[in-house]
């Protein structure tokens, strides 16, 4: 009997992703390449390893893997973004037939996601990109799933990726058809930039208790009073992390402060400029962690410029209101960046509906998403939503005296300090942005717009007589 679906690559995600699928009922066929010496009876091994895999093929193969799938074929690729994709379509398509389809699950640039569906075609074959949260444990158990490419093509693996995706508050399946080809994977790369602001957001708060005198098992007791407030996936693992020992000490002191990234926060803030989006705390998240990558600079400088730190003295609900009030502006960043997106690519994306698949399965699942998927049933922007508005109203005096007392103790609060700044310039009817306009055209005739004229005409001034 042919499998119903297949699964090309048995990474970390790749096994769970088969594993949830088999569980599920799913005809699969799995393929994993052979290196002698380095990887050898991949696929194999693994199906044997678990017992929901039994009824599973698995090759080396990749002419017997093609041709063991029922027409039309579909191929889930989960393999590294980037030339590693390119590479591996080339080997499928000479074994692939009209009408195929070929899904890319990873982490690609939205921007290659376009070009391939645009190759592809060509050659009337299907292919459709879907942005894949939740890492291994979401893989396993139920992942957000964010598929992104035609209409039919997402009908044909539909029951594929439903079945096997996270559920919501509703019980419905957190997948649904996010819009045109290199959507899902646009919206993956916001999601993971989100994911790197509420990261940091967090390790701030940490920051700012430890600079109150608390230690990691008394932050991770307030942490928990929170999720009566502030729930949500990354608060719980923060716990998590914090109550965790080695010996007599905490793990977390063991670790070596330089932060990693995997390239879709860059790609995010990139992005962001490219399309003229302010997205401003995700570059401050990204910068952070640029920063952290010169731990020797940063010692160096510990010990050439004399420090005023002393104990900060704030109040326990003053972090909060200030870890709430950033998180809401960071999310209005974040789907901010999605509707320009949809407008400058004619892409149409529901807000409310990526909201909700959001909700479950995905690394930035929270409270305030399943409240946004409410919101934006009635505005795109989370700024102009009534209850938003009283919230933020009552949230930002605090946020604002925690952040300068921070500064004034030089506690870096880069993600924090962005929020206040960015949602000052946000609300502030008239900007310096005139200064800069005369200044450009002083130095270089680019004219300027004026104030007393409707007709939104363009001026220069010869500014010396």
């Amino acid at each position: 009997m042919k499998s119903e679906f297949g699964l090309f690559g048995l990474g970390v995600m790749g096994k769970s992703l088969c594993r949830n699928l088999a569980s599920k009922g799913v005809r699969l066929s799995m393929f994993n390449r052979e290196v002698a010496s380095v990887e050898e009876n991949v696929a194999n091994d693994f199906k044997n390893k678990f017992k929901e895999l039994k009824d599973a093929q698995a090759f080396s193969d990749i002419e017997l893997y093609v041709s063991s799938l029922e027409t039309p074929r579909k191929i889930m690729l989960m393999v590294n973004a980037g030339k590693t994709v390119d590479l591996v379509i080339e080997d499928l398509v000479p074994y692939l037939s009209k009408g195929d389809v070929l899904i890319d699950g990873g982490n690609s640039n939205y921007k290659d996601t376009i070009r391939r569906s645009e190759y592809l075609k060509s050659k009337n074959i299907n292919f459709i990109g879907v942005g894949v949260s939740g890492g291994e444990e979401g893989a396993l158990k139920g992942p957000s799933l964010m598929p992104g490419g035609t209409q039919s093509t997402y009908e044909l693996i539909r029951p594929f990726l439903e079945v096997i995706a996270a559920k919501d508050a509703r019980n419905l399946p957190c997948c649904a058809y996010v819009g045109e080809e290199g959507s899902g994977h646009f919206v993956k790369m916001v999601h993971n930039g989100i994911e790197y602001v509420e990261m940091q957001l967090l390790a701030e708060v940490i920051s700012l208790f430890s600079s109150m005198g608390f230690n990691y098992d008394q932050i991770a007791n307030i942490l928990e009073e929170w999720k009566e407030k502030v729930d949500g996936y990354l608060l719980e693992i923060t716990i998590d992390i914090l109550r965790k020992k080695e010996g007599d000490d905490w793990l977390i002191n063991k670790i070596l402060d330089k932060a990693g990234n995997k390239g879709t926060g860059n790609w995010a803030s990139i992005t962001s400029i490219e399309l003229g989006v302010p997205s401003s705390m995700m570059t401050s998240a990204l910068n952070a962690r640029y920063i952290s990558f010169f731990k020797e600079e940063r010692i160096k400088a510990n010990t050439l410029y004399q420090s005023t730190e002393k104990p900060t003295r704030l109040e326990i609900h003053e972090v909060l209101s200030a870890y709430q009030f950033a998180r809401i502006v960071n999310h209005h960043q974040g789907f901010k960046l999605i509707l320009e997106a949809a407008n400058t690519y004619g892409w149409n994306l529901n807000l409310s509906v990526i909201a909700r698949i959001w909700t479950n399965g995905c690394i930035i699942k929270s409270d305030l998403m399943e409240h946004l998927v409410t919101v934006f049933n009635g505005s795109e922007n989370i700024l102009t939503d009534k209850l938003m508005i009283s919230t933020i109203n009552s949230l930002k005096p605090l946020a604002a005296h925690l952040v300068s007392t921070a500064i004034k103790n030089e506690i870096p609060l880069p993600c924090m300090s962005e929020a206040v700044n960015f949602f000052h310039s946000y609300k502030t009817a008239n900007s310096t942005a005139n200064i800069l306009q005369a200044q450009r055209d002083y130095f270089g005739a680019h004219t300027y717009q004026r104030k007393d004229d409707p007709s939104a005409a363009f001026y220069h001034t010869h500014w010396v007589e």
